[in-house]
């Protein structure tokens, strides 16, 4: 299967904007959906974001519609989330996922066959 690598992850002040990377090894990164999602410390694991195959279809999480934006390079295996205007409450270890048999974009993590270590956003207010 594949295996996942997040990086960006830093101390930004509120109101900024920093971009998020995963790195995805495998043949066969072109045909899975990915996703990213989010955990702050003693929160449950939320949905922030995911991406067909081929960039066409989109989906959000309600916190970050509007100011952040998945999208994907095939090319380089890469998976990327440009995050405007953060605010404080985005604080969180920041994953990417990977769905093997998904259809279109989904928030279910229990649609995700593989995931990354994680890479830690922290905003100051």
């Amino acid at each position: 299967h594949v295996q996942l690598f997040e990086s960006g992850g830093r101390l930004v002040q509120a109101g900024g904007s920093l971009r998020l990377s995963c790195s995805a090894n495998g043949p066969t990164y072109t045909t899975y959906i990915m996703a990213w999602f989010r955990q702050a410390p003693g929160k449950e694991l939320e949905f922030v974001a995911s991406i067909d195959q081929s960039s066409t279809s989109t989906y959000y999480g309600e916190a970050v519609q509007g100011r952040f934006t998945i999208s994907r390079d095939n090319a380089k295996n890469s998976l990327y989330l440009q995050m405007n205007s953060v605010k404080p409450e985005d604080s969180a270890l920041y994953h990417c996922a990977a769905d093997f048999g998904g259809a279109s974009p989904q928030k279910q993590k229990e649609g995700y066959g593989a995931w990354g270590p994680g890479t830690q956003v922290t905003v100051s207010s």
